[in-house]
């Protein structure tokens, strides 16, 4: 059994300029030990399924118009919220996309740490603070500075204090929301590094949501490919890299530099995501789609399992396989 099991999620924001459908009948699961990859462009819906999964989502404009979002046999999204900051931070944490904007500026990052281990733990005063001082080392920062405030750290160990907090009550789940994101290149393989160092040292399940392939294929395990707010694409790691099957993941792939091709120019996916609050009633990326035919304009195409636990959301999979081995 599935450690989180996310079914036919759908959220909505509201706004005075129509209804933004973020999220469309999402349906996924997460074991323990593993990590899921969920990818698309920006505005695809990934921030929107982390924060659900949270219930984070903000209300008004935002609302979970229906689905399960499934631990332990409990559905997260019918119980009070009192028993919801009991999971949050415990069971399921989250590391959030900016460093620079998730610490509370006027609190010492020690603070901020503790504030979690005494919310969900009961250390006691003194355990707690060794605690506190266990993840700051863990996480590459010295005990010592636990009492400084966050605009005494650089970016990279801003970003290694939002995952100590994350960290500190060695959660079953931990959602890292593009983690990377405002930090370096060097720094970026730093801190991803310790992320999957201590992730296999807990067996801690980890949903980790980016854009870059490339850190995908390091981290996960598993992917899902997310557009316009509904997954179109999913299997493990090595099944998607090697036999994609839906035109947006081959587009995906397509528009990153290959270091084996020598090629001029990169292939971006023509045209743009289209506007949520008036999605296409077909398939919603046959309006960019190479392979489209009438039926992709007229009818949305289910989520079907083309191969064993390689599933796909297009009418013509069967079609873009075939003209990958032509060109192979």
């Amino acid at each position: 059994m599935a450690l989180l099991e996310i079914k036919n999620l759908m959220i909505e924001y509201r706004t005075d300029d129509g209804v933004v459908k973020a999220l469309n009948d999402v349906s996924l699961s997460l074991d323990t030990g593993r990590t899921l990859g969920l990818v698309g462009e920006t505005g695809a819906g990934k921030t929107t399924l982390a924060k659900g999964i949270e219930r984070l989502i903000p209300k008004p404009p935002g609302h979970i118009v229906s689905g399960e979002v499934i631990l332990d046999g409990v559905d997260l999204l019918k119980i009070s919220e009192a028993d919801m900051r009991k999971i949050r931070g415990s069971d399921i944490s989250m590391i959030f996309q900016d460093p620079m904007t998730a610490l509370n500026p006027v609190m010492t990052v020690g603070d901020q740490i503790l504030e979690v281990i005494v919310t969900h733990e009961k250390l006691g005063a003194e355990g707690s603070r060794k605690r506190m001082f266990e993840i700051l080392e863990l996480v590459g920062i010295p005990a010592s500075r636990h009492d400084e405030n966050p605009h005494q750290f650089s970016g990279g160990m801003k970003q290694r204090v939002v995952i100590a907090i994350a960290l500190a009550c060695n959660p079953r789940i931990l959602i890292a929301d593009e983690p990377t994101t405002a930090l370096d290149v060097t720094i970026q393989a730093q801190v991803l590094s310790m992320i999957r160092s201590l992730r296999e040292k807990y067996n801690t399940a980890m949903l980790l949501i980016t854009h870059d392939l490339g850190v995908v294929a390091q981290n996960c395990d598993d992917v899902a490919v997310i557009y316009a707010g509904e997954i179109v694409e999913q299997g493990s790691v090595r099944d998607i890299f090697k036999r994609m099957l839906h035109p947006y993941t081959i587009g995906l792939f397509n528009s990153i530099p290959s270091l084996q091709d020598d090629v001029e120019r990169l292939q971006p996916i023509p045209g743009l995501m289209p506007d949520p609050t008036e999605l296409p009633v077909g398939c919603f990326f046959s309006p960019r789609c190479p392979y489209a035919t009438e039926i992709c304009h007229t009818n949305h195409p289910p989520i079907e399992e083309a191969f064993t636990g390689h599933r796909v959301r297009c009418f013509h999979w069967q079609e873009v396989q075939e003209a990958r081995e032509a060109k192979s």
